[in-house]
């Protein structure tokens, strides 16, 4: 060995056991602070079906490929970065002698041909990021989905892949220049130009593939030294986070559909035995969340595709998904040596850990455990009340995040603990909490006024108890049943359902509400209290039918029905009224025969679309009742922007920023179309607001799907 070889041994030796000893250090606090989090057994189920979606996701890059370019440039810089860690392995040998490399694989011409592949790809790839990232710097405001990010990591992380492809290259260049390279031009057509224009100097690989390991190593010493690094953890980390995502098996985001049930000590809880002494009621610390929201904060990687895509954050307030879990991130490791030291409350709010085993615990950790979860500027709070109600769980964040964070059941949890023990949360919906409980509507309506949409129709709707042979039974849901502009709907629905000779019944006055809004807003008490109860009537209603079939016209009780009633016991087979009326139409039972004209566009809405992936059936309905195909808004599909009335914000103010509804009804409107097609009374009441407030209610219809299609099939617009 030359001087020159042993000088950069040395060195590539000395920084490489710096780096490895503090990334094993970072690795094991970061172990320690994960499962600081509460159980979560059913994340180990089905170790199968969680390995081939990880797979699927990771090396598919199903999520990322939906933002096109942005997609593709990361799959390069993905196989890039893992690829050619070989060849930072090969870089040791490379050190010690040019000649050597990878045993077995290292002098293989195809080995040669592949990584120049990757290497030429990578690099167009990071440079492609890069561009991208500079294109939205935070200087554009609520714009740019990076504002909030901390950007010199992204930067850091972005250069040093650069740095080290510009290192593997020039490695390649001087083995060429110098007559060492072992792979012919073909295969490294890049490495061999190289080398015809660099110097002739037999040290230049060594000092290079030194280079190249020190750059490498201290971009591990970097992250080490920055845990909560989520931009450069997400390499490693987002395997597990996709892994461990709580549906394996849906084909979008895990975080979507039903709500995870309120758990205490990893057990679903039982409000007839509940103690809040004993048992927790939602999250009020950060140690409370599970393990694997725990691992979801240290997975987030600050790309902000949740940010861009949230209704609140494009409508200017204060919640940003992506900044809710940098808080309680950066707040669980600023609290951790104060958990790991045996402190916390415990359910009473009595401290857990003796003056002793506090004694060494840090100053800035001790203040860290005293700000409260949720409290505004004054109290120091992690998460501002503003943010925590802001939320519409219109699902947009979890639909788009790249890592599965399920940013949802988080939002929800913090919200059940403030409703249910602090009885906090905005006063405006306490009316609508008092009347599910009192009359088992949000409207606070009589129940004997269920039936009053059924008045004026020429036809006989049948009830559960007065006819036994039903194929389907049509919950009306309240809005439904007391909303003026949703009992167009609901008559519509059960004409086409009459005309097509569908059996079918309601509950009428048996029918309460599926508790929907009360879960959303945190309240599970009352939500199982009515879910229970319609459990039970639903049962007693199907008898002993072995498949128990319901059709909703509200894609919020077409959710809970079908996907959170089997976690208090009933099983049903729920569809929305579009995908029961696409079936007719395409069986021939309906027969469009008079198309709508004037343009048409349709509103997708979120519990339908996104949470459910009802996004064919509703356009195959309208395709058939219009003239002239669907105008689609730019927002469309999974993508599809909130109407701003989920999350039981139906019932909540809206005080900051733009209404959310009246940035849809925009959008909508700028489509041209004269019609503007729901398929959710919720959509319908926030849509046909903002068309009011826009003063275009003489110009513009907002219509349910139903609508459309009877009266393309009757040409009757009194019915609809």
């Amino acid at each position: 060995m030359h001087a020159v070889q042993i000088v950069a041994t040395v060195l590539a030796a000395a920084i490489t056991v710096v780096a490895v000893a503090l990334a094993v250090r970072a690795v094991l606090k970061m172990t320690s602070v994960i499962r600081l989090g509460q159980p979560d057994p059913g994340r180990f189920e089905g170790k199968g079906t969680r390995t081939v979606t990880m797979l699927k996701e990771v090396a598919g890059h199903t999520r990322m490929l939906k933002w096109g370019v942005v997609g593709a440039a990361h799959w390069f810089v993905m196989v890039a970065f893992i690829v050619l860690s070989l060849l930072v392995l090969e870089a040791y040998f490379e050190v010690v002698d040019p000649d050597l490399g990878l045993p077995l694989i290292g002098e293989t011409a195809w080995f040669g041909l592949i990584t120049e592949i990757i290497g030429v790809f990578g690099a167009i790839g990071i440079v492609a990021l890069i561009g991208i990232r500079l294109s939205n710097r935070p200087g554009r405001g609520r714009l740019s989905r990076f504002t909030g990010s901390t950007m010199w990591q992204g930067y850091f992380v972005e250069w040093i892949i650069v740095a080290v492809l510009i290192c593997g290259f020039l490695i390649r260049g001087f083995k060429a220049a110098t007559g060492h390279l072992e792979f012919p031009v073909w295969a490294a057509p890049v490495s061999h130009a190289l080398g015809n224009v660099l110097p002739d100097w037999e040290a230049g690989a060594t000092v290079v593939a030194c280079l190249k390991i020190c750059i490498s190593m201290t971009w591990l010493i970097v992250i080490s030294l920055n845990v909560t690094m989520g931009v450069a953890w997400h390499r490693f980390l987002a395997f597990f986070n996709i892994f461990f995502k709580r549906s394996p098996d849906k084909p979008a985001g895990s975080g979507l559909g039903a709500l995870k049930p309120m758990t205490s000590a990893g057990k679903p809880l039982d409000f007839e035995e509940a103690d809040p002494e004993k048992d927790q009621f939602g999250v009020a610390h950060v140690e409370q969340f599970t393990w694997k929201g725990l691992l979801d904060f240290s997975t987030c990687t600050e790309c902000g595709r949740c940010q861009s895509q949230c209704p609140a954050w494009n409508t200017g307030k204060p919640l940003s998904p992506k900044l809710l879990v940098l808080s309680l991130r950066d707040h669980a490791y600023a609290k951790a040596p104060y958990l790991l030291a045996g402190g916390g409350k415990d359910l009473t709010g009595e401290e857990k850990a003796t003056e002793d085993q506090l004694k060494g615990v840090d100053v800035l950790a001790m203040a860290e455990s005293e700000r409260p979860l949720i409290g505004g500027v004054d109290e120091q709070g992690i998460i501002d009340p503003d943010v925590l109600w802001s939320c519409t769980t219109c699902g947009a964040c979890v639909e788009q995040c790249p890592v599965d964070i399920e940013h949802v059941d988080h939002i929800v949890d913090m919200r059940r603990y403030q409703v249910l023990i602090e009885s906090s949360f905005p006063s405006e919906a306490g009316v609508m909490l008092r009347n599910l409980e009192n009359k088992g509507n949000p409207w606070g309506a009589p129940q004997n006024t269920r039936e009053d949409w059924t008045k004026g129709l020429d036809f006989e709707v049948p009830r559960v108890g007065e006819v036994e042979d039903f194929e389907y039974l049509f919950w009306v849901g309240c809005a439904g049943a007391f909303e003026d502009r949703a009992k167009k709907t609901t008559r519509a629905v059960a004409t086409l359902l009459h005309e097509a000779g569908v059996n079918y019944a309601i509950l009428g006055e048996g029918e309460t509400c599926s508790g929907d809004p009360a879960r959303r807003i945190g309240n599970e008490f009352v939500f199982q209290m009515l879910a229970q109860q319609n459990v039970e009537t639903l049962n007693e209603a199907f008898g002993e039918r072995p498949v128990k079939k319901i059709v909703a016209t509200c894609p919020h009780c077409f959710n809970t029905l079908g996907n959170e009633y089997e976690q208090v016991g009933g099983k049903f087979e729920v569809v929305h009224h579009t995908q029961l009326l696409a079936h007719l139409v395409a069986e021939g039972k309906l027969t469009p025969v008079q198309p709508v004209d004037g343009g048409v566009t349709y509103h997708d809405p979120c519990y339908l679309g996104r949470h459910n992936r009802v996004f064919e059936a509703p356009r195959e309905v309208l395709g058939t009742a219009i003239e002239g195909g669907l105008t689609e808004m730019p927002r469309n599909s999974e993508r599809s922007f909130c109407c701003g009335a989920g999350g039981a914000r139906m019932w909540m103010e809206e005080k900051i920023g733009k209404r959310i509804n009246v940035e849809r009804t925009e959008e909508a409107l700028a489509t041209g179309a004269k019609t503007i097609a729901v398929g959710c009374p919720f959509c319908y009441t926030m849509i046909g607001d903002g068309v009011t407030g826009k003063g275009e209610q003489d110009n513009v219809e907002v219509v349910d799907v139903a609508s459309v299609l009877l009266r393309s099939i009757k040409g009757d617009t009194s019915a609809v």
